[in-house]
């Protein structure tokens, strides 16, 4: 499991911010839960007893659910977006 360095984490938030002082909006935050979960899910991969490990990557699954949810009542467009260039769903 790798960690996100500050710069990973900069243009994270550069690509996907909606405007120059955005930095939590909630594109933002769905991009940096969907970069961990990929980093978690591979080190659960190599790792397959690591329950506690698997409990934190349900949980950020979770808050990334809501966070879709509530940009999907929100802004339709926006969510089509973001789903699109994050890949989550086929």
């Amino acid at each position: 499991m790798t960690i996100m360095t500050k710069e990973e984490k900069a243009e994270i938030i550069s690509k996907f911010k909606q405007s120059e002082s955005d930095t939590g909006s909630s594109e933002v935050q769905i991009a940096i839960l969907t970069k961990k979960i990929n980093a978690l899910t591979e080190h659960l991969r190599a790792n397959k007893r690591d329950h506690s490990s698997r409990r934190g990557l349900m949980m950020m699954v979770s808050r990334r659910r809501s966070l879709l949810d509530y940009l999907k009542e929100r802004e339709p467009q926006r969510y089509v977006d973001i789903i699109q260039a994050l890949g989550i769903r086929k």
